[in-house]
């Protein structure tokens, strides 16, 4: 029997593998696209976070690299596929790792946070497929370990998100550098006008398929908003996120979402934090913990957060309300993936009434409004049912009391003492052995490796790569000074934590 994969043109090998993972049903975004992206024209797709974007372009992407007839030469990859963080192009990986091996193809990620070493011998053994962010390709193709002048196709995943971090420029000169007559796919949640420079510039006579209307949330979520006093936003947040299940939580401050974690922890919350702050080392060791079950709490920032892929995400919790209505819907999106349902929780102060009504609005989105005094309000059990675990301490080490912290980024514990590198060595590689999962906040940090000088100065990086001091005495403080709070309301990190212990 022909299969629905088969029927749109994809080959019978690969679509073996998906039916190997439970994928027979084509999304809607990959019945709309495959047939052009597989018949070489340019494609231009919208479709929500959690649609299925992913294999609606690796799929094509495989297949016709297969056919193609071309070798693959040191330094030169057949295909480049450009996305804005480093989670991402890691949940890109997985999905293309046993696509290209069926095919013979061979990848390698560059991003920055890492050793460059292993990448640049990677590009000097041969790949057919990068997978990059665009920081640390440029600063490769700079030292000529990397030359674009051979790919044949190009991928933009979340090219809205690129445009919000202020990759462009860096997306223009790469893609300036590919053959005029490569194949472009772009893949987007949303088409603003950031996207449709690089369309106009890039794109030759673009298929368009959209799969929904352009910024509407996901009608299987249940959007709701818990209006209560500052004091109780801590307590309420760690009695939804003890119930079963798993929970992202989302702030807008690197330092926020780091005090909030060493909170929710501090109440028996196993949790795990995601930020810029981190090195690459750290990140996977979270993101692991989080998968594994063994945190069943993620708090993280927008930017770290974007393109991260968890099954059955039950509850997503705003701690801090976002800047404006598209990160809103991405973090939405976290949870209510493949069509299953999800709920979203925005947690709203006196003084930021206005504000999340505004959000709301411009997200196109209703959601019920409660007041809530406390934690034995009823609409907690509702939201978030099931009986409330406390584990003592929250996630417990399973190793050395060590925390990776970026290169260059600010460190939000006290003193000024050595970092430790990981046991693995410098410029570990995700998936290699390092270090083991330390506390999610505190303790000793080490080193993951060079990061990308070219990398905008925004999540994780500060200009010119000083480091934030504390005055003398200043160890034991909260880091309040490094995050002032927003115009919108966001948090410091002194709002989520009380007075800190000292070592």
């Amino acid at each position: 029997m022909t299969s629905a994969f088969s029927r749109l043109g994809v080959p019978s090998s690969l679509d073996a593998v998906l039916a190997e993972r439970g994928i027979t049903i084509p999304t809607a975004i990959q019945s709309a696209t495959l047939a052009d992206s597989l018949a070489g024209r340019d494609v231009l797709g919208r479709g929500p976070t959690g649609s299925g974007k992913t294999y609606a372009f690796l799929l094509p992407l495989v297949t016709r690299l297969a056919a193609s007839g071309t070798t693959r030469r040191a330094r030169s990859p057949r295909a480049l596929i450009l996305a804005p963080t480093r989670e991402l192009v890691g949940q890109i990986e997985a999905a293309l790792k046993p696509l290209a091996a069926t095919a013979g193809l061979r990848t390698l990620t560059v991003f920055g946070g890492v050793g460059q070493n292993p990448q640049v011998q990677g590009l000097r053994n041969g790949v057919d497929i990068v997978l990059a962010c665009p920081g640390r390709l440029e600063d490769l193709i700079k030292q000529k370990a990397c030359s674009l002048a051979e790919v044949e196709i190009t991928i933009l995943d979340e090219a809205d998100h690129m445009a919000d971090l202020g990759f462009l420029p860096a997306v223009k000169r790469l893609l300036d550098q590919t053959r005029r007559d490569a194949q472009r796919l772009l893949f987007s949640a949303t088409l603003d006008s950031g996207v449709d420079v690089l369309v106009k510039r890039y794109l030759r006579s673009p298929v368009t398929h959209q799969t929904d209307g352009a910024d509407q949330a996901a009608p299987v979520i249940a959007h709701h908003v818990l209006h209560l006093p500052k004091e109780q936003r801590v307590p309420v947040l760690a009695d939804l996120a003890s119930a079963p299940g798993r929970t992202v939580v989302f702030t807008r401050t690197k330092h926020g979402a780091k005090a909030l974690a060493r909170q929710l922890n501090g109440r028996g919350v196993p949790t795990v934090e995601l930020h810029g702050n981190l090195s690459q080392n750290a990140r996977t060791r979270n993101m692991d913990a989080f998968h594994a079950g063994r945190a069943q709490t993620l708090v993280a920032t927008d930017i770290a957060a974007r393109g991260i892929h968890v099954d059955d995400v039950a509850l997503v919790v705003h701690a801090d309300p976002p800047a404006e209505h598209k990160a809103y819907l991405h973090r939405s999106g976290r949870t209510a993936r493949a069509g299953n349902e999800g709920i979203v929780v925005t947690l709203m102060t006196d003084a930021q009434v206005s504000d999340v009504r505004s959000l709301t609005r411009a997200a196109k989105i209703t959601a019920a409004t409660t007041r809530v005094n406390g934690t034995d309000h009823p609409i907690l059990r509702e939201l978030a049912p099931g009986e409330r675990t406390l584990v003592a301490g929250g996630l417990a080490p399973s190793g050395p009391e060590e925390q990776d912290v970026a290169p260059g980024a600010s460190r939000g514990g006290g003193g000024g003492g050595r970092r430790r590198r990981p046991a693995s060595g410098r410029g570990a590689q995700p998936g290699q052995a390092g270090a083991p999962a330390g506390r999610p906040s505190g303790g000793r940090r080490g080193q993951g490796g060079g990061a990308s000088r070219s990398e905008p100065a925004g999540e994780g990086s500060r200009p010119g790569g000083s480091r934030r001091r504390r005055p003398s005495g200043s160890a034991g403080s909260a880091p309040a000074a490094a995050a002032a709070p927003s115009r919108q309301g966001g948090h410091s990190a002194s709002d989520f934590s009380g007075r800190r212990r000292g070592r």
